[in-house]
This record gives C-alpha cells, sequence and structure tokens, in this order.
C-alpha cells in the first residue's frame, strides 16, 4: 500500500523502509487517514479546504520542511493569491522554539521569550481577519506551544472561526507536525541504509 508518507519519503514497494513500515500496519493507515480526515473530508463546512491547504503550508514552512513543497502545490491550485500572500509572510514568521512560559514553580527554569508572530496589516489586507488569525494559531502551536490559552482561543472565535473550525485548525496542526516527524525520521533511516 503506498500513502502520503511513502511519496514524501520516496519509498517504493519492496524497498526497505517499505518492510519497515509494513511492520507498523496501523499506524501506516491511520497516518494516511488522518490526512485524508484533515485535508480531503467531507464536510468542509468550517474550514474550507483552501484554508486547510494554507495552514498546512504555513505550518509545513514555517518548520523548513521538505514536506512545505506538497503543501505548497496544492494550496497553489487552491488559491494562488493566498500562496503569494503567505510566501511573503514567511521570512519575518521564520524563528526557532519552543518558546513560553510554564506556570511558577520547577519548570519555570525553561522559560524562553521569543517571536510572538502576529499577521501585518498588509497580510490581513489579502487574506483576511480569518485566516490571518488561523496563521497566528498555527505560528503559536508551532514555536510557543506552552503558551497556547483560552484567549489564543478567543481571538479565533472572535476572527469568525467556529469552535469546531478552531479544532479542525488546531489538529491539523498536530498532525502536520507529526507528518514532519515522521517523514524526517523515514528520511534518515534510509539514508543510512544506502
Amino acid at each position: 500500500m503506498t500513502d502520503l508518507i511513502d511519496e514524501l519519503v520516496g519509498i517504493a514497494p519492496g524497498d526497505p523502509l517499505d518492510a519497515i513500515r509494513a511492520q507498523r500496519p496501523d499506524a501506516r493507515a491511520n497516518a494516511q487517514a488522518s490526512y485524508d480526515a484533515l485535508l480531503a473530508p467531507r464536510d468542509i463546512a468550517h474550514v474550507s479546504i483552501a484554508e486547510r491547504f494554507a495552514i498546512a503550508f504555513w505550518s509545513a514552512a514555517l518548520s523548513r520542511s521538505s514536506v512545505a513543497a506538497h503543501y505548497r502545490a496544492r494550496l497553489a491550485s487552491e488559491d494562488p493569491a493566498a500562496l503569494a500572500a503567505i510566501e511573503d509572510a514567511l521570512p519575518e514568521a521564520f524563528t526557532t522554539g519552543p518558546y513560553g512560559a510554564y506556570p511558577p514553580g520547577p519548570l519555570s527554569v525553561e522559560d524562553e521569550p521569543g517571536l510572538e508572530w502576529r499577521a501585518s496589516d498588509a497580510l490581513r489586507e489579502r487574506i483576511g481577519d480569518r485566516l490571518a488569525a488561523a496563521l497566528e494559531h498555527a505560528h503559536l502551536l508551532t514555536f510557543h506551544p506552552r503558551d497556547s490559552s483560552p484567549e489564543a482561543l478567543e481571538s479565533l472565535l472572535a476572527a469568525g472561526w467556529s469552535t469546531t473550525g478552531v479544532v479542525t485548525l488546531s489538529q491539523l496542526v498536530a498532525f502536520v507536525h507529526f507528518q514532519l516527524r515522521v517523514v524526517a525520521g523515514l528520511t534518515v533511516l534510509g539514508e543510512a541504509q544506502r
């Protein structure tokens, strides 16, 4: 069975990595099922297909992953204007991380300040407040996961996202980061076998 992760890594049937992935058939099937549910859903009432690919591209691109090319191509076919706007915004959004602050206590020694990216007015004019808020949320989850808060979620609701949409956005960001880690790990394994 070939799936998107196989495609992104370049795994062909019968390859050593194919045999490794075949040892975990449920993990393989569930990763593809998650992709299908989040990026090719039947119900797009709360998050459009273009919005889904915009968030996926943004999340992968922020991580400087080769997987971004897949999502870039998909967004280009759905909304080339949004793609151009997002690509223009990326240089100001790149950073490292993770950043954030823990509640006072023993973990506070790990507090780390860092870029708290906000969409510019120019970006908001190009893509609208709704998608701009979603990009801010994805940036928060990518670089400031411990700073997620009820207030951060409220900003999405204020921008026009439904509660279901907010959950979908958060699941999408989490899935893309899972996918990036799997692709990176399999790529390293593949290179070690050469």
